[in-house]
């Protein structure tokens, strides 16, 4: 049997930008996707710390350094800029295969600690 289980995280992130008119996704800063070994495009999920909404959108890459963490498209109606975030994102294992998830943890300008 597969079961699906927490493959990374990126821990309280501030949302930077939000952007109605966007297509959709979320932009996160290149560093960050490296550091919790995310993939341009990946399904990614978003829990609203400051509002309570959850939702999946996927990735989209923004400037390395840049702190970026932009919500858009719809998903951006129910955020404002300053909400604090957690990016999850998932895999699929063996039951019983090990698997340690990758936890990033930022400063308050969304730089990895």
């Amino acid at each position: 049997m597969i079961i699906k289980k927490l493959k990374s995280k990126i821990h309280r992130v501030r949302l930077t930008k939000v952007d109605i008119d966007y297509e959709g996704s979320i932009s996160i800063d290149r560093d960050l996707i490296d550091a919790a070994h995310l993939d341009v495009n990946e399904s990614i999920c978003v829990w609203n710390v400051s509002t309570g909404q959850r939702l999946e959108t996927y990735v989209i890459e923004a400037p390395a350094g840049s702190g970026e963490i932009g919500l858009n498209g719809a998903a951006a109606r129910g955020a404002s800029v300053g909400d604090i975030v957690i990016l999850a994102s998932w895999c699929w294992l063996q039951v019983g295969e090990k698997h340690d998830p990758l936890v990033v943890l930022v400063d308050d300008k969304n730089r990895k600690k």
